[in-house]
């Protein structure tokens, strides 16, 4: 097919009158030709897309032409500076032989160098720019599970004890907050109360107690706490143009799951607090998630679910979102089908399993009969790419050879003295620089936990008197009983011995003055005597005190002796 043929299918292909971003001009056989223009529409630009290819293939500088021309369009942009040479943006392009060599084979002559306006964040507490931080309870169980590598046992747990949260008004700003609430539930008091939730496994606590360790250890502290980074100032125009929030990572490249979690935070903050907008002529902001495999590693199902669903629901809030990465092989089938977007930058076919995903990467680009998508693939040079986009009716355009444009900005990392003067400018980096430590879970449970202890101690000095109280009334009571039988036994002494008295006294008158009984004259009194005692001993009077004194009755059949 000739030269003639390209233009007219590019043309029928992307020949729309519509604002779009101009991607380059397409080539074939190793020709340019300046009249053949790739686009994207800008009304499908929320759509979503990918930018793929190997390293040192031009995936950075794509990003930063597209950028460019969202901002010019009102459109904000947020995108993530790993090597440190994005930041260019906020400083205007130069000029060399290689730019205008590549302007004048795509036919481009009104290209200026230009700075657009750029805002830095940043992770670490040290680093430069407008501190990125989130609460432990709004990154959820789901993302913090990813970050910590837990299985979904782990997870499942980690879902209870966020449940359980929620229902006690605990709100878990930092990791000690975490920390406290998994040491509460793995307590005493704590595992009745989780009795309800099913209970937690003592040693699945602990795994998620060392996992929670190892991440402060890797300072992952700094980016959990408040005041959290409200998504709104994403949002910033200044002027028409859109603001380009740029994340500086490069001194993170030890900890990339870590960040690239973060990142999925972020887009699933922006997915909740955006409101639904509709088809709109231009999209209201557009992420850039570069290094897009570190987010799909070691994820679980639930995990790529909520992926899923926030790339698949998040357009309707118009906002587009593109996943940079070396091949689509590094995202998900299910996420790849929403990516209507495509730029793909050249890959090498050093290995079966290169030339493998490279069969596989063709066959995900619309069928050509001006192209051997394959072949294009690994002979692609710097700064090309093979590209399709949604045409403004929805239908994939054809597959292009492109050459793209150079960026206007500069393509470099941007001088310390150019960042510094940035960041001093920026009104975001004051309100959210110094770190707020509110009343929180940790501070809540500690409270709880010292109000539990003082009732117990008052339950405890309460039981305490009590008992010194019954104790005393007991021996209250016994002694009034005591004093009760002495009192009965002197009663039945003095009893006893006035009856003894009057019995002895009636006997000696009738044997003085002859009651009917006869004495001798000259007195037998020790026999009257013996008989007057033994009858003494015999009332009843006499039995009462032998009891009280003995504890028995006088004359009880379990004590007499029988005669033979």
């Amino acid at each position: 097919m000739g030269a003639p043929d390209l233009e007219k299918v590019v043309h029928d292909g992307y020949g729309w009158d519509v604002p779009a971003i101009e991607l380059g001009a397409a080539a074939l056989g190793g020709k340019t030709h300046p009249s053949a223009r790739v686009r994207l529409p800008l009304q499908m630009a929320n759509r979503h897309g990918l930018v793929a290819g190997a390293t040192g293939t031009g995936k950075t500088k794509t990003l930063q032409l597209m950028t460019e021309q969202l901002s010019d369009a009102g459109v904000a942009v947020f995108l993530v500076d790993i090597k440190g040479d994005i930041s260019g943006l906020g400083a205007p392009g130069q000029t060399n032989d290689r730019i205008d060599a590549r302007l004048s084979a795509i036919g481009v002559k009104d290209w200026q160098p230009q700075s657009y306006p750029v805002e830095f964040l940043t992770l670490e507490k040290s680093g430069r720019g407008v501190r990125l931080r989130a609460t432990v309870g709004s990154f959820g169980p789901i993302l913090l599970s990813k970050v910590l590598q837990l299985n979904e046992t782990q997870e499942s747990v980690l879902s209870v004890v966020f449940k359980y949260a929620d229902d006690e008004k605990l709100p878990l700003v930092d990791l000690a907050d975490l920390r406290a609430t998994l040491n509460f539930l793995n307590g005493d008091e704590g595992k009745k109360t989780m009795a309800e939730y099913g209970g937690l496994s003592t040693a699945t606590v602990g795994v998620i107690l060392r996992k929670i360790v190892e991440l402060e250890q890797q300072g992952a502290s700094d980016f959990f706490g408040q005041p959290e980074f409200d998504v709104e100032d994403l949002l910033e125009l200044r002027g028409s143009r859109g603001v380009v929030s740029i994340l500086e990572v490069a001194d993170m490249q030890d900890r990339p799951k870590l960040f690239s979690t973060f990142m999925m935070w972020l887009l699933a903050e922006i997915y909740h607090d955006l409101p639904e907008v509709g088809d709109l002529d231009q999209p209201k902001f557009v992420f850039f998630f570069d290094e897009a495999h570190l987010l799909f590693e070691e994820a679980n199902e639930s995990f790529l679910d909520q992926i899923e669903m926030v790339v698949r629901l998040i357009r309707s809030k118009g906002v587009g979102v593109y996943f940079v990465t070396q091949s689509p092989e590094d995202v998900p089938p299910k996420v790849l089908a929403q990516l209507g977007n495509r730029v793909q930058h050249a890959l090498r076919a050093f290995t079966p399993n290169d030339q493998r995903m490279i069969e596989l990467t063709a066959r995900t680009f619309p069928i050509t009969k001006v192209y051997d998508v394959a072949a294009e693939l690994t002979s692609l040079g710097i700064g090309e790419g093979l590209v399709t986009v949604l045409s403004p009716n929805g239908v994939p355009s054809p597959t292009v050879h492109c050459v793209m444009r150079p960026p206007r900005s500069l393509m470099a990392a941007l001088d310390p003295a150019a960042f510094g003067k940035i960041v001093a400018a920026s009104k975001l980096v004051g309100e959210y620089a110094a770190d707020v430590d509110p009343a929180a879970a940790k501070e809540m449970l500690t409270a709880r936990m010292q109000q539990a202890q003082v009732q117990a101690q008052a339950a405890a000095q309460v039981a305490g008197t009590a008992a010194y109280i019954e104790k005393q009334y007991a021996k209250q009571q016994e002694s009034v009983q005591q004093s009760y039988e002495r009192a009965q036994e002197e009663a039945a002494r003095a009893e006893a011995r006035d009856e003894a008295r009057a019995y002895a006294r009636d006997h000696r008158y009738e044997s003085r003055y002859g009651g009917g009984h006869g004495g001798s004259a000259n007195g037998t009194d020790w026999e009257e005597a013996a008989k007057i005692g033994a009858e003494v001993l015999a009332s009843p009077a006499a039995n009462t005190l032998l009891r009280g004194i003995f504890g028995t009755l006088t004359g009880s059949p379990a004590r007499r002796v029988r005669r033979r």
